[in-house]
């Protein structure tokens, strides 16, 4: 709760439900540092940032839900958060030239806010505009069934407020999905096609080896910015930057990173329970070959799992041309959890002993290789976590 209130209280300058955060975790990104005061003036207000705390207010309004089995207090924390989602959403998925999501090219970017009062939005396809998707969490009847009087008082007040509930995905009553499942999304059906046609092309985000945090199209088409005689830009740099922002050692404009993947796989995994075989997609973008996003899920992680296995010629992306580990062997069974990875060939690179987070390739195997598609959909969320052997053996066989 305290961390909570620091986002609401600290991070939303003008209390408009729109976020800044500064760098997040994701460094280099922006066409600025977005950890210093901007060359001109002014402040960002930064789709990423909003939507962590979309799915922030996701996550505690499912703590909440579990809580008030045992004590109907956080019921009244319940409505809370649904209510600050719902005012994230609306904020966020304003149209107009102002707004984050861009009607014309079908995603979402950060929004400058100039001294003068003026707007603009920072026209860069990285992960920031991806990230909105991540903002998405099934809702099973019997969470809706723990908590009716939470269902009751927001079924009622997106009917009396009718504009609230156009800016989020539909749910509720007419809008239930598969097995009578709700969903909370900050993207709506419409958008989420727009936005995974552009994900799923090989010549954007698609590498071999999973989504890159920079789109391809940055390579012949960099963003510049003038600011008072000197330029800003991002060019497509699928290994390490060149530039000295955060130390130059590490870099989002081209590479894959592990977590931001997972929270995508999560993302598709969580529309997969809600729309089941009822939304398909195109993939790889232009391929002709249709999927279901539990299968688009699955081609992703086996692009990043990729990265860690023998290729044709017996060598692994992930150690590049370093012959030492490709070929000696005392070294080339020895896999090394490296920070981040080259954006088109695979090969790791930054910090050599990064598990903390590029270990979740691991779950990301488990998980694929223990359940297919129609298996996931009758389990529901809970089927994507196995507690031992007895409880593997029964989620399966639901």
């Amino acid at each position: 709760m305290l961390n909570f209130s620091w986002w609401v209280n600290r991070k939303d300058r003008f209390g408009n439900n729109l976020f800044e955060g500064g760098f997040l975790g994701l460094d280099n990104i922006g066409v600025f540092d977005r950890s210093a005061p901007l060359p001109t003036g002014g402040h960002l207000e930064q789709a990423d940032g909003t939507a962590w705390v979309s799915l922030f207010c996701q996550n505690m309004l499912e703590i909440a839900v579990e809580l008030a089995t045992n004590d109907n207090f956080y019921e009244d924390m319940a409505i809370k958060f649904a209510d600050h989602f719902i005012w994230i959403a609306r904020a966020m998925n304003q149209t107009g030239p102002e707004g984050m999501w861009d009607e014309e090219d079908g995603f979402y970017y950060d929004v400058l806010r100039l001294p003068d009062g003026s707007a603009r939005r920072l026209k860069v396809r990285s992960m920031v505009g991806l990230l909105p998707l991540g903002a998405t969490s099934v809702i099973e009847p019997w969470q809706r069934e723990r908590v009716p009087r939470v269902d009751k008082v927001l079924r009622e007040r997106l009917k009396r407020m009718p504009e609230l509930r156009e800016s989020i995905h539909a749910t509720g009553p007419g809008h239930f999905g598969y097995n009578e499942r709700g969903i909370a999304a900050l993207v709506n059906e419409n958008r989420l096609r727009r936005i995974l046609t552009r994900m799923l092309d090989e010549n954007e985000f698609l590498s071999p080896y999973g989504i890159r945090a920079l789109s391809r199209y940055h390579a012949e088409h960099p963003f510049i910015v003038d600011v008072q005689g000197q330029q800003y830009r991002v060019n497509y740099l699928p290994a390490e930057s060149d530039t000295g922002m955060f130390g130059g050692n590490s870099n989002w404009r081209g590479p894959i990173w592990m977590p931001v993947n997972a929270v995508l796989i999560r993302a598709l995994l969580s529309f997969y329970l809600y729309y089941g075989d009822n939304f398909k997609i195109e993939c790889p973008t232009g391929s002709g070959k249709v999927m279901n996003l539990f299968e688009v899920a699955k081609e992703i992680a086996n692009r990043l799992t990729r990265i860690f296995l023998k290729d044709k010629s017996g060598r692994r992306p992930v150690y590049g041309g370093t012959e030492k580990f490709q070929t000696d062997p005392l070294w080339k069974d020895h896999i090394l959890f490296f920070e981040y990875f080259h954006g088109d060939n695979g090969a790791g690179l930054g910090a050599s002993h990064q598990t903390g987070w590029t270990g979740l390739v691991a779950k990301l195997i488990e998980l694929f290789g223990r359940m297919d598609g129609p298996q996931f959909l009758n389990a529901g969320k809970s089927g994507a976590f196995a507690k031992g052997r007895a409880q593997e053996v029964e989620t399966i066989s639901v």
